[in-house]
C-alpha cells in the first residue's frame, strides 16, 4: 500500500498486523490438520497475522471477549467454544462439524465444516467394494461434546436405508481408564453377537483402534469377519495397532485454509454472516483392516488373522500352523485350495504391503522399512521388491509418493 506525501515523493504505509487466536486443542490430529491449513495460507499469502496459540484454551474462555486481539479461528464443535463466542465483538470464523438440519448451525458466523455425509460415504462405499454385506458402526455416547459423531451416526443411518438395509449403530460407553477393560469387554460382546462377515465404520481412528483390540480379545479374525474403517488417519494410532488400519482422511488442512481466508477477507470489509463451507474429505487409506476376502476355510481364516498381526515380526509356517492347531502340511493344503499360494507367499505378501505404505508416506529408509517389516536385510527387500514389482524400493516410492494438493484445490481456493 503506497501514499503521496506533500512534495509528490512516495511512501510506503506500514501494513497492518493483526492479532489472531486460535482456540484449537493441538494434541488432536484434527486441529493439528487445521492449524497447519492457517499456517499454510499464512506462509502463501502477505497477510501480516500475530497468532496466539495455547496447549488448552479453554483456561482463557472466561475472558476471551475482552482479549486484546482483531480475530478468532475457532472449533465449535466444542460447545462452550460455541456459547462464548457466538456472540463476540471480535471477527470470528466457526469450524466444526456439518449438519442435517439448517439449525443447528451458528447464526451470523463464517463456517467451515467437515462434511461428515462424505466421511461415512467413503467408508461404506469403501466396505461395499470389498464385497462386505452387512455394516455397522461403533459411535460415541450421546453428549453435547459428541455432536459430530451422532452427525455421522445420521449419515450412516441414511445411506444404509436407503439401501434397504437396517443400520446397526453402537455407541459403547465413554473411554476411562479404570473403566478401560469394562469398555472393551462390552464392545467384544457386541461384535461376536453380529452376524459375520460385517464391515464396521469406526467415528475416529482411536474407537477403530478399541475394535481392534476387542476383536483380538474375542479372536475374531480381521478383516475375514470384520472388515474396520476408522475416520482420521492418525498415524499415532496407526502405529499402535498390529493390523494396519484403513482410515479416511479428513480435509483439514484445507479447512484451516480456508477459514484463513474467510478471516482476511472480514478485515478486508466482505460482509460474509451464515457463509458456510462444506469440506470433503481428501481421501481414504486402505489397508489391511478393511480387505476382506472370503474365504470358506476357518484354519485359513484363523492363519490370516495370525499373519495380519506377526507377518513383520518375521514369523514362520511353522509358527502360523501352530497357532491354527494343524499340521503344517494340512495348513499348506488348505492355504493352496483357498489362495492358491503357499503360507510363506502369504507372509511374504503381507510384508511387501506393509513395505510399500511405509514407502508411500515416505516417513523412514528403506533400512528402517525392512527392519520394521520383518525382512531379514536390505538386500532381501530389494530383491522381493525387484521379483513381484519389477522395481527396487527406491524407485517405488519415488512413482508411488505422495505429492502435494491437487490442482482441483487450488482452483477451489481462487474462486473464493
Amino acid at each position: 500500500m503506497t501514499e503521496r506525501d506533500i512534495g509528490g515523493l512516495i511512501r510506503v504505509s506500514r501494513q497492518t498486523t493483526y492479532r489472531i487466536a486460535l482456540l484449537f486443542n493441538a494434541n488432536k490430529i484434527y486441529d493439528r490438520g487445521i492449524i497447519s491449513g492457517i499456517g499454510r495460507y499464512l506462509s502463501g499469502t502477505r497477510v501480516s497475522w500475530d497468532l496466539f496459540l495455547e496447549e488448552d484454551f479453554r483456561c482463557r474462555l472466561s475472558g476471551i471477549d475482552d482479549w486484546d486481539g482483531d480475530g478468532i479461528i475457532a472449533d465449535f464443535d466444542d460447545p462452550d467454544v460455541r456459547h462464548v463466542l457466538g456472540a463476540s465483538r471480535l471477527r470470528v470464523v466457526a469450524v466444526g462439524s456439518s449438519y442435517e438440519a439448517e439449525a443447528d448451525y451458528p447464526v451470523g458466523i463464517p463456517y467451515v465444516a467437515t462434511d461428515n455425509a462424505s466421511l461415512i460415504g467413503l467408508a461404506y462405499t469403501h466396505l461395499i467394494d470389498n464385497g462386505l454385506p452387512r455394516f455397522a458402526l461403533y459411535s460415541l455416547p450421546e453428549s453435547p461434546c459428541n455432536r459430530w459423531a451422532q452427525e455421522r451416526e445420521k449419515a450412516f443411518v441414511r445411506l444404509l436405508r436407503r439401501d434397504g438395509l437396517e443400520p446397526v449403530i453402537y455407541r459403547g460407553r465413554p473411554t476411562r481408564a479404570e473403566d478401560w477393560n469394562g469398555v472393551i469387554a462390552g464392545l467384544a460382546e457386541w461384535l461376536a453377537g453380529l452376524p459375520k462377515p460385517v464391515g464396521i465404520v469406526a467415528v475416529t481412528d482411536a474407537r477403530a483402534r478399541q475394535v481392534l483390540q476387542a476383536c483380538l480379545m474375542a479372536d475374531i479374525p480381521v478383516p475375514e469377519e470384520v472388515a474396520l474403517v476408522g475416520i482420521d488417519d492418525d498415524p499415532l494410532t496407526r502405529s499402535l495397532t498390529r493390523i494396519p488400519l484403513s482410515s479416511v482422511t479428513q480435509g483439514t488442512e484445507r479447512m484451516g485454509h480456508l477459514a484463513a481466508h474467510l478471516l482476511h477477507r472480514l478485515f478486508l470489509g466482505e460482509a460474509l454472516r451464515d457463509t458456510r463451507i462444506l469440506v470433503p474429505p481428501q481421501g481414504l487409506s486402505a489397508l489391511a483392516s478393511s480387505r476382506h476376502q472370503r474365504v470358506n476355510s476357518r484354519h485359513v481364516m484363523r492363519a490370516r488373522h495370525y499373519i495380519r498381526q506377526y507377518a513383520c515380526l518375521g514369523i514362520k509356517t511353522e509358527q502360523v500352523a501352530d497357532y491354527v492347531g494343524i499340521s503344517r502340511s494340512s495348513l499348506e493344503s488348505h492355504f493352496r485350495d483357498e489362495l492358491g499360494c503357499s503360507v510363506h507367499q502369504e507372509i511374504l505378501r503381507f510384508k511387501l504391503d506393509s513395505a510399500r505404505a511405509m514407502l508411500e508416506r515416505g516417513h523412514l529408509s528403506s533400512a528402517d522399512i525392512a527392519v520394521r517389516c520383518g525382512f531379514t536385510s536390505l538386500q532381501y527387500m530389494y530383491a522381493v521388491f525387484r521379483r513381484e514389482l519389477g522395481c527396487t524400493p527406491r524407485d517405488y516410492q519415488i512413482r508411488h509418493r505422495s505429492g502435494p494438493e491437487d490442482v482441483a484445490a487450488a482452483g477451489f481456493m481462487a474462486s473464493l
